[in-house]
């Protein structure tokens, strides 16, 4: 998403404007550009009347922001004890070849950024990769391609309602009866 000055000042009248609110403010752009446009914390340090100094001192402070582009999709693969003892180094070779970046760098196409963690705490589901927050479990080589895949340039696609399953077993049911009257003639 491009930088949009009205949409930053707009987060920020949100919280009035004011000094304490500024973890709050920076939450937000992030939430909005997946990461803090140098612009964003300019106009933050404006509004707020705060040296700049002091925006970019909390920006870096938390590891939650990114004072970098990243892309729409976040990669993190864990590294930590189990996950490496369970094939975690092959995982993330496996997807900085399908992905053709570094832990830490963004695709061409800025779909994806590939980051690594010291460990996520989901141990008994080594090895872990982790994409928009979506926990993909026993990850190897093979599934790798599979998860990728499930995010890349994903489109919203409206997918026809299913039938309840009551309407789905009815219809089964009423097959079966008239399957078994055509072989034996008689109803069941």
């Amino acid at each position: 998403m491009k930088y949009n000055p009205r949409l930053v000042t707009i987060i920020i009248k949100k919280y009035n404007n004011e000094k304490s609110n500024l973890l709050a403010i920076l939450t937000d752009i992030q939430a909005e550009y997946n990461w803090l446009p140098p612009d964003a914390l300019r106009l933050v340090a404006d509004k707020l009347n705060v040296p700049l100094i002091n925006v970019y001192g909390v920006a870096s402070f938390y590891h939650a922001f990114s004072l970098t582009p990243r892309g729409k999709h976040i990669v993190t693969v864990c590294q930590g004890t189990a996950c490496h003892v369970r094939g975690a180094p092959t995982v993330l070779n496996r997807i900085q070849e399908i992905l053709n970046v570094s832990p830490g760098c963004t695709t061409k196409d800025d779909e994806f950024t590939l980051e690594t963690v010291n460990c996520l705490g989901a141990c008994a589901l080594a090895p872990i990769v982790v994409v928009d927050g979506n926990y993909h479990g026993q990850a190897t080589t093979q599934k790798a391609g599979a998860i990728i895949a499930k995010y890349h340039k994903k489109k919203t696609i409206k997918k026809p309602k299913k039938k309840s399953s009551r309407a789905t077993s009815l219809k089964k049911t009423t097959k079966r009866r008239k399957s078994s009257v055509k072989k034996t003639g008689k109803k069941k």
